[in-house]
């Protein structure tokens, strides 16, 4: 039996054990918001197109995107989030409810906007349109301190039964270090994986298992450079996890792939899965750190976990629009290609 077989035979066992797991999602839920246009002309007000209205769609973006890529791996799924009482938070319910995932912890308030990120599209009949200008609408303050703490008890009851938490904060407010602090402080009688993805103040956060920043976040929260440098993609790594106190973590870096570091083994070198001719890249750090997540959960060590996120996150991004992975399309991925590894 080769080296290959028994990864690939242990990666498809993890896949495989998905629906079998139980996972809360505490982060800020977008609603992700495309309008579709053909180019008709340029405008005589002033020197920009004109687009012919053609379509528009709402999906789940940010931790909503995260909840709606377990919910397509098979996981059973349960999101703590807050919503706006508008259009785009009933449209985020909707679409919860249509994959059947529960929505109690989803809580809705007439005092906070729904985050919804509006990405406009342009193109020429039969053409690939392409982005030509976004357009975010952010609640002017993050959840109050009533919210807050229905967040929080929302959080603890799920994770009761949950086999991992992931946190997915956009900086919006309905997570952040102190809830998730807090939860891991209440959780130590049943400790879970706590799996973070914090944009903007990663080092601030406590008690986690294991983050997934991308390499720009990493060199915004260590002030360095990382640039193609191997030694120094090392020496973030273990900054991090020294500082964070975490068991795992991993760095996505685009088309250099993935770089995933264990409290007990070396940092591992993983290049990108499929092409480096993306097709579009977003949400896919949501896709990675679902993929991750549910991989730890099952039992999987780092590199494993990392191994299944790669996979996933190279199939996100030939996708347009805020896309998912599901399970099958995972075992279609390994049958295709076994995991590999850069030397070093």
């Amino acid at each position: 039996m080769t080296k290959h077989f028994k990864e690939v035979e242990r990666l498809r066992k993890i896949i495989e054990a998905f629906p079998k797991l139980t996972i809360t999602v505490l982060g800020d839920l977008v609603a992700d918001e495309f309008v579709y246009g053909e180019i008709s002309r340029v405008s005589r007000e002033a020197p920009v197109l004109i687009l012919k209205h053609r379509e528009r769609t709402i999906v789940p973006g940010g931790g909503a995107n995260a909840v709606n890529n377990l919910a397509d791996l098979g996981v059973n799924v349960l999101p703590v989030g807050a919503i706006g009482d508008d259009e785009p938070g009933r449209l985020l319910l909707k679409a919860f409810r249509h994959k059947r995932i529960p929505v109690s912890g989803v809580l809705k308030d007439k005092s906070y906007t729904t985050v919804t990120k509006t990405r406009i599209l342009a193109g020429m009949t039969h053409n690939t349109r392409q982005q030509v200008v976004r357009v975010d609408r952010e609640p002017e303050h993050v959840p109050n301190r009533h919210l807050t703490r229905e967040l929080f008890l929302a959080a603890r009851e799920y994770l009761r039964a949950s086999d991992a938490l992931l946190v997915s904060d956009y900086g919006y407010g309905s997570a952040s270090p102190a809830l998730v602090n807090a939860l891991g402080e209440r959780g130590r009688r049943r400790p879970v994986p706590i799996i973070l993805d914090s944009r903007y103040r990663l080092l601030e956060y406590s008690g986690a298992t294991a983050a997934t920043p991308n390499e720009p976040e990493v060199e915004s929260a260590l002030g360095m450079r990382i640039g193609q440098d191997w030694e120094r993609v090392v020496s973030a790594g273990k900054q991090v996890m020294e500082r964070m106190r975490l068991q795992s973590l991993l760095i996505t870096r685009g088309r250099d792939g993935m770089v995933a570091f264990d409290h007990k083994h070396a940092p591992v070198d993983i290049p990108i899965f499929g092409s480096d001719q993306v097709a579009d890249v977003t949400g896919a750090g949501d896709t990675v750190i679902a993929a991750f997540s549910a991989a730890l959960a099952a039992g999987a060590n780092t590199e494993e976990a990392a191994q299944l996120a790669n996979y996933a996150g190279g199939i996100v991004v030939m996708k347009r629009g805020t896309a998912t992975v599901s399970a099958e399309e995972l075992l279609q991925a390994l049958d295709q290609s076994p995991p590999a590894t850069k030397p070093h």
